[in-house]
């Protein structure tokens, strides 16, 4: 009862009256019973920040299904795709459309009503006071006021067409125009989910995160990327080297040297100086179709791949021995060369090297110039603000795994034993599966950021970056190894197979799926778990939806790495009032054709599974913090009746 107490009078300074209790209670129950607003899921976005601006802007094809809905044949369909590139892409649009139209004031006419309707209907889900906090300072008020008026009302008809003349007569119509549609934008999506993998691939991870960093309400579940790049910037030299790898693999240096200002002038002196020689053929970058490097780039680039490369296999190693309860030394393959007889011994068994120009294994141990580089490179990384800035917000903004509206959210995998069951890991002694192996993950890594964690645990929160990388019974990675030595060096491609965990040969199973939700606690009839990490092969006849709808694969497959071998573009998912629509996306062109020929991305709706009734703010999660704020309102009001608590009037 004291704390009651104790709660009710902390209650009573926000709502000091019984008229203001009573208020906020009335409010709280009308919220309850507005339409759930749009989730938005995206996964994989792999740095690919050109189509994930645009799947952003258009809401996964939303706003276009709005202006279909919105405007139906009342206008042509060509004049509805230049609203929706309006809406998308305002100031640049602007620009080319009053480059070639005739009667620009006829156009901002037209044009601003249209954008009302659009902007009256996304903003039918929220309160007045939520839409009012979304519009922009110098147009709240007119917009508000056209929101909530309509011309086809006889007595209103003059006072919505002065404001809409005043606006344009006064030059304000472009700022305006591009106000509304940044509204739009905003209120097409309540929340944004993002399911792992920001970085790695392509070159605006960086532009991604800035983007995210404005954006109202969004969550993150980590990806193995994600955890790489948390890792190198814990200052774990191992994630470091697998940041910079794969970078060059993929000839992808704009996120570190113009994105996080890392100096890769030392990597490049000394892969010149001890790899001059070497053609590195193992080692060329893999170039996407619009990429350009003549050939001294690309031979430096390939050089500076390979150095990278041995020092990474060096640091992992030493990693690997420091931790023997992770059961990974025997991925310590540089000591397994034999270089006079140019094999590598695995398992007993002998398999002729590509090449064996390894002018540093001297020593396992690294070279004084391959320390002193590392140290360089370490430096940069830890020194890098902005890097540190996005870091925090990827800590902020999520942890392994998020419940949301029935949905269970994570990027990989649950690791499971042979019969489905949950598997138990062994992390410090103790054994953890399922919700609390993600839980004490999470923990895990928030220490190793964390200036009070003991110097032990900091200790082993840094080197765990790297299991959660490529440990076999990591939840982000969950395969048996990861096979970067043998495609690099081994002439037998039976070695580069990687065998997938059980969860991944499981999840097609509702019972194993069903498992998993019990385990995280996730009710509901119609529960899920929604997931990225692996793409779906939808050339192949792959389908996105398993174990009989229970769950759902969303690799955005933005990567365009990942096209020629999946077909598509990859799938976001929407899930509005009345139910969930997976959406298949074609390969984005670009945001200048976008912008030049209203091409938009051309998706494909599948409708997952349809409400019976179209669902309420009371039937979310936000509705159950609803209905326990109205019992603690009631609670107050009980109070200041009997006199418990005082009135605290002015």
């Amino acid at each position: 009862m004291t704390n009651d107490m104790h709660y009710l009078n902390l209650l009573s300074q926000s709502f000091p009256t019984v008229a203001d209790a009573s208020t906020e209670i009335i409010n709280l129950e009308a919220i309850l019973n507005l339409p759930k607003g749009t989730e938005h899921f995206l996964a994989d976005l792999h740095g690919e920040s050109e189509a994930f601006l645009h799947v952003l802007k258009n809401a996964s094809g939303n706003i276009k299904r709005k202006v279909g809905e919105i405007f139906g044949n009342t206008i042509r369909e060509s004049e509805k795709k230049e609203l929706c590139t309006l809406i998308y892409y305002p100031e640049q649009k602007l620009e080319l459309i009053k480059a070639v139209e005739p009667d620009i004031d006829d156009w901002y006419h037209i044009t601003i009503h249209q954008l009302v309707k659009v902007c009256r209907d996304v903003s039918s889900k929220y309160s007045r006071s939520k839409v009012r906090k979304s519009l922009p300072e110098d147009f709240s008020y007119i917009i508000e006021e056209l929101l909530h008026e309509r011309s086809d009302d006889q007595d209103k008809a003059a006072y919505v067409a002065v404001i809409v003349d005043t606006i344009i007569s006064t030059g304000r119509a472009d700022d305006f125009i591009v106000a509304l549609c940044n509204v739009i934008q905003r209120l097409a999506i309540d929340q944004l989910h993002i399911l792992g993998d920001i970085y790695d691939r392509g070159s605006g991870a960086h532009i991604i995160l800035d983007t995210l960093r404005q954006y109202h309400s969004w969550d993150i579940q980590w990806g193995n990327h994600d955890i790489l790049w948390m890792g190198a910037a814990a200052g774990n030299d191992a994630c470091i080297c697998n940041v910079l790898r794969l970078s060059l693999r993929y000839a992808n240096l704009a996120t570190l040297e113009e994105g996080y200002g890392i100096n890769l002038v030392p990597l490049a002196t000394f892969a010149l100086e001890v790899y001059g020689e070497d053609p590195c053929k193992e080692f060329m970058p893999k170039l996407l179709k619009e990429q350009q490097m003549d050939e001294k780039t690309l031979l430096l680039t390939a050089k500076m791949h390979k150095a990278i490369s041995i020092i990474q296999f060096k640091e992992e190693a030493r990693i690997f021995h420091r931790r023997p309860e992770w059961q990974m030394e025997d991925r310590c393959l540089l000591e397994k060369i034999d270089l006079t007889r140019k094999v590598c011994v695995i398992d007993g068994k002998e398999y002729a090297m590509k090449s064996c120009d390894f002018p540093t294994l001297s020593s396992l141990e690294l070279t004084p110039e391959e320390a002193d580089l590392m140290q360089k490179l370490h430096h940069s990384f830890r020194v890098s603000e902005k890097l540190r800035k996005h870091i925090r917000t990827i800590l902020s903004h999520g942890c392994m795994y998020a419940i949301y509206n029935s949905n269970l959210l994570y990027h990989a995998s649950i690791p499971l034993n042979d019969d489905g069951t949950l598997k138990e890991v062994l992390i410090l002694g103790k054994k953890y599966s399922g919700k609390k192996l993600m839980e004490y993950t999470g923990q895990l890594i928030r220490a190793a950021f964390e200036n009070d964690t003991p110097a032990d645990l900091k200790a082993f929160a840094k080197d765990y970056f790297l299991y959660l990388w490529c440990g076999k019974d990591s939840p982000l990675f969950d395969k048996s190894k990861m096979a970067t030595f043998e495609r690099y060096f081994l002439e037998d491609k039976e070695t580069y197979h990687e065998e997938k965990g059980n969860y991944f040969k499981l999840r097609d199973s509702a019972e194993v799926c069903d498992r998993i939700l019990d385990a995280f606690g996730v009710k509901g009839q119609n529960r899920h778990i929604i997931n990225g990490h692996v793409p779906v092969h939808a050339s192949k006849g792959e389908n996105p939806i398993k174990a009989n709808g229970r769950l759902m694969v969303i690799d955005g497959g933005f990567s365009e790495a990942y096209h020629s071998e999946t077909g598509i573009a990859g799938y976001t998912l929407i899930y509005h009032s009345r139910g969930f629509q997976l959406v298949q996306h074609e390969p984005f062109t670009s945001t200048k054709e976008a912008i030049r020929q209203g091409t938009d991305i051309k998706s494909t709706t599948q409708i997952v599974e349809m409400s019976t009734h179209r669902m309420l703010v009371a039937d979310t999660d936000k509705g159950d913090e609803l209905r326990a704020q109205i019992d603690d309102l009631k609670g107050l009001l009980y109070a200041y009746r009997h006199g418990i608590i005082k009135e605290k009037r002015n």
